[in-house]
């Protein structure tokens, strides 16, 4: 089993910036691709990220990466709108990124969550 940690949400005016991260403990050999989601009405997660893809609302804006040898991931959100506020949550599972948007249902392990708050 593999334990994720996020960090680095908070609140920031519309234009601002945050970097989350999480680190993956334990059996990290189920950690080889890693997301980031953000949780929504009814409780789903979506993400906006994938390999190499971000959607057209973040692109430009997010960047996501991962570090396999430290068991890391980032997510650097940048330009921040309001409506990038939410509950964000860290991912990963046992089998490589493949390419294209990422889903939750391919993932098996997952965080806490970290919240984000843009507003002014």
């Amino acid at each position: 089993q593999v334990q994720l940690v996020e960090s680095g949400g908070g609140s920031v005016q519309p234009g601002g910036s945050l970097r989350l991260s999480c680190v993956a403990s334990g059996n990290t050999n189920n950690a080889q691709c890693f997301g980031w989601f953000r949780e929504g009405e009814g409780n789903a997660r979506t993400s906006d990220h994938g390999y190499p893809y971000y959607a057209d609302s973040v692109k430009g804006r997010f960047t996501a990466s991962q570090d396999s040898a430290k068991n890391t991931a980032d997510l650097e959100m940048n330009s921040l709108k309001t409506e990038d506020s939410g509950m964000y949550y860290c991912a990963a599972r046992p089998y490589g990124c493949v390419i294209g948007r990422i889903r939750d249902s391919d993932f098996s392990s997952w965080g806490q969550g970290t919240q984000v708050n843009v507003s002014s």
